[in-house]
């Protein structure tokens, strides 16, 4: 946990560009951007993925995507869309092994996704 990325930005250590924070989460514009708005949303708690939750993370699973929907409505998202995204595993993308939410917003956004 000490040399994850995500724990350093939570620990001050590693600046970021936050637009969010409170006792549980941490968000902060992607330094590199998929879409005009990527926001990542964050437990201030180290969990590796969604594999690695457990039933006594339900509360923090839970402020994530209320953190998102609080961001999004700062951020005057609601009215065109945002989307959402939690990769788990190497196989999904997941690149840096502490949960967190991508909010993606800005364009329109093709599905299937990759």
């Amino acid at each position: 946990m000490d040399s994850c990325i995500f724990c350093k930005i939570v620990r001050g250590e590693i600046p970021a560009n936050k637009v969010f924070e409170n006792d549980r989460i941490v968000a902060f514009r992607d330094l590199n951007p998929v879409a005009p708005t990527h926001i990542l949303i964050i437990p201030r708690e180290h969990i590796a993925s969604v594999s690695a939750a457990t039933a006594d993370h339900e509360a923090t699973l839970g402020a994530l995507l209320l953190a998102a929907r609080t961001i999004a409505a700062e951020q005057g998202l609601e009215a065109n869309g945002y989307r959402l995204v939690i990769n788990t595993g190497n196989d999904a993308g997941q690149t840096v092994f502490h949960i967190h939410v991508h909010l993606l917003a800005g364009r329109y956004l093709e599905w299937p996704p990759g």
